[in-house]
């Protein structure tokens, strides 16, 4: 049996790491947060001094931090993982989790490969409750042959595993549904603005889009927090939204792609950061544009 170890305990990485070891499958866990390990040694996972012992001990190790520097620090920092598989000749296979710059994923699979590593992304679609639940989608850049082998455990925390190619394709296509998402976010917001300047309530915009070709998901939870102020239904926070747009504006000025778009909502993000509001959650970016027009959607 593969000896999984996980690294990064978070709102997502929790539930995942448990799922895990629900699925039968011994577990080593490592993060920061000394209360989220012990959470999952009352479980039956056993904890790591840090990303070294993990790199040494596991035959796979899933990490779910958040950002690509955070992925290179675990890997190649102090007593990271790196050091830990080749003090140990462990032929590790990594499983980045993150939502990561592919060109980070890229350049850090081929250094690994170098050591007899293999890095492969496997980004998350999904909420924390289908997280939760074991039903996140495993958005997987990897080879057929890794692939095969990490099916298996992928299953014990995806309800869907989607192969988008090789090494880097899994985080690429994940900022593309983030591009999606956040673009989503900042277009309601100002629409709603625009709207309450022109005389249009927040129920009366729900009234004409809910049920209708512009309906989603996302446009369901966004306006559960809208109309119900109920923050729980679409935890993502700015800061992490913020960060992926961000990604995602990058990744199109490596690719000399002109994303004016792009740039245009990273920008919106980030001045909503820089007014310190990174902990609120991706729905209230409503709020924030209406508070500039003076205006209250509620």
């Amino acid at each position: 049996m593969e000896r999984i170890g996980f690294i990064g305990l978070g709102l997502m990485g929790g539930y995942m790491a448990s799922n895990i070891l629900a699925a039968g499958y011994p577990l080593k866990a490592f993060d920061p947060k000394a209360a989220a390990v012990e959470a999952l040694i009352a479980k039956g996972a056993k904890g790591g001094e840090n990303a070294a012992e993990l790199g040494r001990d596991c035959s796979i190790v899933f990490l779910c931090v958040p950002t690509s520097e955070h992925v290179e620090q675990v890997i190649d920092g102090d007593n990271g993982l790196r050091a830990g598989a080749k003090a140990a000749g462990n032929a590790l296979i990594i499983v980045d989790c993150s939502t990561s710059q592919p060109t980070v994923t890229r350049r850090l699979a081929e250094s690994l490969a170098d050591d007899g590593i293999t890095l492969v992304d496997a980004a998350l679609g999904g909420t924390p409750t289908q997280a939760e639940s074991g039903q996140l989608q495993a958005i997987v850049g990897s080879s057929d042959e890794t692939l095969a082998r990490l099916r298996p455990v992928l299953e014990a925390w995806a309800g869907k595993i989607l192969h988008c190619g090789g090494v880097g394709t899994g985080h690429t296509m994940k900022l593309l549904n983030q591009f999606l998402a956040m673009s989503y976010g900042a277009v309601f917001s100002e629409a709603l603005t625009i709207g309450a300047k022109a005389g249009i309530s927040p129920q009366v915009f729900d009234s004409v889009i809910r049920g209708s070709r512009m309906d989603s998901g996302f446009y369901q939870t966004f306006f559960q927090y809208v109309l119900e102020r109920d923050r729980n239904a679409h935890r993502f926070t700015l800061a992490n939204a913020g960060k992926d747009i961000r990604y995602v504006a990058a990744l199109a000025d490596a690719l000399d792609v002109k994303a004016d778009v792009a740039h245009a909502v990273s920008d919106l993000y980030a001045s909503a950061l820089a007014q310190g509001d990174g902990d609120k959650f991706v729905p209230e970016l409503s709020d924030i544009v209406a508070s500039r027009h003076q205006l209250s959607l509620f």
